[in-house]
């Protein structure tokens, strides 16, 4: 199985939708500054190795983490950059607990940085890139440019995003406020949260309802920002975790798994043409690291999650789909507080994805926060005392999931 691995220490730098006061490397040194003053017995020459990732296209800066090496630290150390889309932070945060858990000679304590300064470059240009990219491919395998010009069909994000939207509300038979309750849910937490983006304590559902459409049944109000934003976690073994912090976070399961093709449309066989809600990815990604960690009724057993939702319906979905709702109940569980800071089961009380959307780092900022509330030590901290909380991401086409599953006690129960 490998070493048992703990998380001691993960930190953040203030999110807006331009940094202009910072460049990329120093975007990069506030998190990991913030990351390992929580952890004084520890200074930036005790750590072994690196992992790292954003989404370089975006931002047109092509290998960052050559040029940025000095101010992660990283200098004459192992380095690893990992990308995989939306995914990244939570590929990263995955790659630093193997990195631990594999007993490479010399390498004890790994720390994972994940981070994205949008306003440096077009996200669409960097979408248009990859998607361009598929389609030479495709055309080269002997698919028409008629047939390809389809695969393009479904509207990118947004686009994928709305029909997922309108397929999990007929099921569900929920309307546009449930979807804007979740909203309100989210800004009002990250008002409690000094580096979250979009703050909005006094939020309301009407005010959301107000906004203009991007998409039925998507509203502007309903959807995430584009943040400048990084996160770094720091990984060791569970025999130097014990020295390091009060309270050790053991990483007892990890999942990332992808359902179908990365390709939208008719012809790529894609989200666009299977039901987008169905989320297999998600149900198997809890399978694999639930098992890991030895939990048969994550409803039961799992006190705080934090799930990747840049629009509401994924939310509300991820919850049922990772097992901790029934099938189209989500809804109601934000209506009687349920998810609430004080509820049985406190949901996104750093503000999610839906406030706070720096893509590298967005995926790793879950498992971040849900350590940090094992610890007691997030800025928005529950009232009750978790001792297991995942952290979930979401990337690709509606169907790439990671998953990582944490406690306050080592468990090594596989199935």
């Amino acid at each position: 199985m490998g070493r048992q691995v703990a998380i001691v220490s993960a930190g953040f730098c203030e999110h807006s939708s331009k940094r202009s006061d910072v460049n990329m490397p120093e975007l990069v040194n506030e998190a990991i500054r913030d990351c390992l003053k929580k952890v004084p017995s520890l200074g930036i020459s005790d750590i072994d190795a690196f992992v790292t990732g954003n989404m370089p296209a975006f931002e047109g800066a092509n290998m960052p983490e050559l040029w940025s090496t000095d101010w992660m630290g990283a200098r004459n150390k192992p380095l690893l950059r990992v990308t995989t889309g939306g995914t990244t932070g939570g590929t990263v945060a995955i790659a630093g607990y193997y990195n631990v858990t594999a007993g490479l000679p010399g390498i004890d304590t790994v720390l994972a940085i994940a981070y994205e300064q949008q306003s440096q470059g077009d996200t669409s240009v960097g979408l248009a890139s990859t998607a361009y990219g598929e389609i030479s491919i495709l055309n080269t395998l002997g698919i028409d440019y008629d047939s390809l010009s389809r695969i393009l069909s479904a509207g990118a994000a947004i686009g994928v995003a709305a029909y997922q939207a309108t397929n999990y509300m007929s099921k569900a038979r929920i309307t546009e406020e449930d979807l804007a309750r979740v909203v309100v849910h989210n800004r009002r937490m990250a008002a409690k949260n000094w580096w979250a983006h979009l703050r909005m304590p006094d939020l309301t559902i009407e005010e959301v309802l107000d906004t203009p459409y991007v998409q039925y049944p998507l509203r502007y109000g309903m959807l995430c920002p584009a943040s400048d934003g990084a996160c770094a976690m720091l990984f060791t073994t569970e025999e130097k975790a014990k020295d390091m912090c009060d309270i050790p976070v053991y990483v007892n399961g990890v999942a990332s798994v992808a359902n179908e093709s990365a390709v939208l449309g008719y012809d790529g066989s894609g989200s666009a043409q299977t039901d987008p809600s169905a989320q297999i990815g998600a149900m198997r990604s809890s399978e694999l690291a639930y098992s890991q960690a030895g939990i048969s009724f994550p409803r039961k057993e799992i006190d705080y999650a934090e799930v990747y939702s840049p629009f509401p319906n994924q939310e509300l979905m991820w919850l049922e789909k990772l097992g901790l709702f029934e099938e189209t109940t989500a809804p109601q569980m934000y209506e009687n507080g349920t998810t609430a800071l004080d509820g049985d089961l406190p949901v996104n009380c750093s503000g999610g994805v839906n406030s706070t959307n720096a893509i590298g780092a967005s995926a790793m900022e879950r498992p971040a926060v849900a350590a940090l509330q094992i610890m007691g030590k997030a800025d928005n901290q529950v009232p009750k005392t978790v001792h297991t909380s995942i952290g979930h991401g979401w990337g690709g086409s509606l169907n790439l999931c990671t998953l990582m599953v944490m406690s306050d006690e080592p468990k090594r129960k596989w199935r």
